[in-house]
């Protein structure tokens, strides 16, 4: 029994060996790697400080070695570990990704606000339509909300016992001329019959025909349109009532609402561009005439301007929906500035890459200010004249990440 076991490992050692030997003929380079890699390095002059994984993982090996895809180990040499923060990428690695670099400049910074808003009515140019004594409605003149008006056109026939009775304090002042204070007492009744709202024409006629009227044609006070209307034929109103509202259309307003964080960048008389959705192809120029003092719509964190347009033909309506752009003003000094797409924000923190010639880079955190569409305000961090990346910095991002993650590895003992 014990023979046979001998015998048994002595065939497993025979067949291993005769394994080996087969495979060494197959890949002669493999056995050799060690020593031709220490060669060649010897050969090219650069010390080999180690050897890291091909595929980026954290392993690295003091001598060359496959991992477990077959893949060589890479080489890292003494002369590419910068202890700076500089990467380091290979010229032909630039030229076939594109990047592209920018010098840092100062320039103005002019920022482009855009906001939605929505036309409505001059509330300058609103008038109400009311009467200062109890009386009847005998007659409408004006009867559906929108009717065009003009002024001094007759809105209803009005029937007023206290604006009879002050007639009749007219003509009784008249007939007393001559005496002793009927001057005072006929002014008196003048602006009695004012007070109650009675235009000057129809105390005139009073004084001329020496008659009572029964009733009186109430006049409208303003050209517009008729937005409100709140009587009816036949109905008794009271002194006060809000008879009809008109609208003078020849003017109006875009509320126009502005994100909370562009606010700072708009005031009052920066130039506005409103296009109308209704008028895609006629933009109106516009000046912002007020800022209102608290934000009007919390949900929506904006704040609310107000733009004023001419509108003679009478094509805005209110209601429409407007597209605003705000042109802010260039008149504050010079800024240095770098173009947006150099800027790598992670969230935490932000870093722009500068390019310091023979493809190596700098990350450089930096602080931001303004923003315009296209350029970002620096404070801190470069300075005018150095060069950034503006295209393709995500590929020297990802070098600068996997050198920071290699120099925290090669703090360490290398594994064997």
């Amino acid at each position: 029994m014990k023979k046979f076991m001998y015998l048994t490992i002595l065939a497993a050692g025979i067949m291993a060996g005769a394994a080996g030997s087969y495979w060494y003929l197959q890949h002669p380079e493999s056995a050799s790697a060690g020593a031709n890699g220490e060669q060649a390095a010897a050969e090219d002059g650069r010390k080999i400080l180690y050897y890291r994984n091909p595929m980026g993982l954290p392993d690295t090996s003091p001598v060359p070695k496959k991992d477990s895809m077959g893949m060589d180990y890479i080489p890292v040499y003494a002369d590419e570990v910068d202890n700076s923060d500089t990467v380091k990428v290979s010229l032909d690695k630039i030229q076939r990704s594109g990047v592209k670099t920018e010098k840092v400049r100062a320039q103005a910074i002019s920022r482009t606000v855009r906001g939605v808003g929505v036309v409505q009515h001059d509330e300058s140019l609103l008038k109400i339509v009311t009467v200062r004594s109890d009386g009847y409605v005998e007659k409408l003149f004006v009867e559906k909300t929108g009717q065009h008006v003009k002024i001094g056109e007759p809105l209803f026939r009005f029937y007023s016992p206290l604006i009879q009775l002050a007639q009749v304090d007219l003509l009784v002042a008249m007939r007393a001329q001559g005496r002793s204070g009927a001057t005072r007492d006929l002014e008196g009744a003048k602006q009695k019959l004012r007070n109650l709202d009675v235009p000057e024409a129809r105390i005139e006629e009073v004084q001329k025909t020496k008659t009572n009227p029964r009733t009186l044609d109430w006049l409208s006070p303003a050209t517009g349109d008729v937005i409100a209307k709140n009587v009816i034929e036949g109905q008794r109103v009271m002194a006060g009532d809000e008879l009809f509202r008109i609208a003078d259309r020849s003017r109006v307003w875009v509320i126009a609402e502005v994100a909370e964080s562009d606010i700072a960048d708009v005031k009052v008389g920066t130039p506005a561009t409103v296009t109308l959705r209704a008028f895609p192809n006629a933009p109106r120029e516009g000046l912002v005439t007020f800022i209102y003092p608290e934000m009007m719509k919390p949900a929506t964190r904006t704040i609310s301007l107000r733009i004023e347009l001419p509108n003679p033909d009478g094509d805005l309506r209110p209601g429409m929906y407007a597209d605003v752009v705000f042109h802010t003003s260039t008149e504050e000094p010079p800024a240095i500035v770098v173009p947006a797409s150099a800027v790598i924000d992670s969230g935490a923190r932000e870093v722009v890459l500068v390019a310091k010639g023979e493809g190596r880079f700098e990350p450089r955190d930096v602080k931001l200010g303004r923003r315009d569409d296209s350029y970002v305000e620096i404070l801190n961090g470069v300075e005018e004249g150095e060069e950034v990346v503006t295209s393709a910095t995500f590929l020297i991002d990802a070098e600068s990440n996997l050198k920071a993650a290699l120099k925290g590895f090669d703090q360490q003992e290398p594994k064997s």
